[in-house]
Order: structure tokens, then sequence, then C-alpha cells
């Protein structure tokens, strides 16, 4: 292989086309934007979502409430729901295998809904105050994992 061989793929390198040259060259005259118009103009750029003076769908649409983009969403399980479930160490992977969790987002939330009688281990990202006071109470441990909900 030699340097001088070196060639760019084919159809990678295309040439300029040179626009406004003569009416011989085939992009004289309006140099292939038509006539007249507001895009004929030369520094017309269209901003978006313009639909011609029209009233835009975006302001037409009504608008309701905030959403905030940067919100963490967690993956919510009560305690009453795990009294229900067999075995007694749950932690996220556990849960989607038992498919109480279908998507984790951002962590997996332990809260204080409903009643615990038996003895489990639970490792979440995030726990209620509710939630480990039941878990304890029933003589369980709520050990918290670092990482999604951080």
């Amino acid at each position: 292989m030699n340097l001088s061989d070196l060639k760019p793929p084919a159809g990678q390198k295309r040439v300029r086309r040179r626009v406004g040259r003569g009416m011989g060259s085939g992009r004289g005259k309006t140099s292939g934007r038509g006539a007249k118009g507001q895009r004929s103009i030369s520094g017309f750029s269209l901003m978006r979502g313009f639909e011609g003076g029209q009233m835009p769908l975006h302001r037409r649409l009504p608008k309701r409430g905030f959403k905030n983009r940067f919100r963490t969403e967690y993956a919510i399980v009560n305690v009453g729901r795990l009294e229900n479930l067999e075995g007694d160490v749950f932690d996220p992977v556990r849960l989607m295998e038992l498919g109480v969790v279908k998507k984790l987002h951002d962590g997996l939330k332990i809260l204080g809904g409903g009643e615990l009688t038996r003895k489990i281990q639970v490792t979440a990202h995030v726990f209620s105050e509710s939630a480990v006071q039941k878990i304890q109470a029933a003589g369980g441990t709520a050990e918290v994992i670092g990482g999604a909900g951080e």
C-alpha cells in the first residue's frame, strides 16, 4: 500500500454547485431559487414552526401546568406488596424477575403502604420513613443502594 494510492470512497467528494455564473451555466439569473417570494431573497432563514403567517400549531394548542423535564422518576413498590411475595430478600433485580416492577426508571422506591408481618430484607435506592419503620418493626432490614437515584 502506498500513500499516493489512497482515495476517498465513491460519492464522498462532490463538486460544489456554482450558481449565478451566467445564463449558459443552467443556474444563472435566479441561481436555482425560482422567481420572487420570500425564499428567493438573500439572507432568508425560516423560523422553526413558521406556517406562512398562519398562527403556528404550538401557539394554537392550549397549554396547562408545568412538566419538569429533570425530575427523578422512581419505580414504586409498597411494603404491603412485598408481604404477599415469596422469598425474604428483595432487590431491584429480583422484583423485576417477579414482575412487580416493569421498568426501573431512575431507581426503586419503597413506600409504606399496607401492612408487613414477616421479616424481610429489602435493598432499594430510596425508602420512605414509614416504609423503614414498618420493615424494622417486623424485624427486617432496609438497605439503601447508591447510583441510579442519586
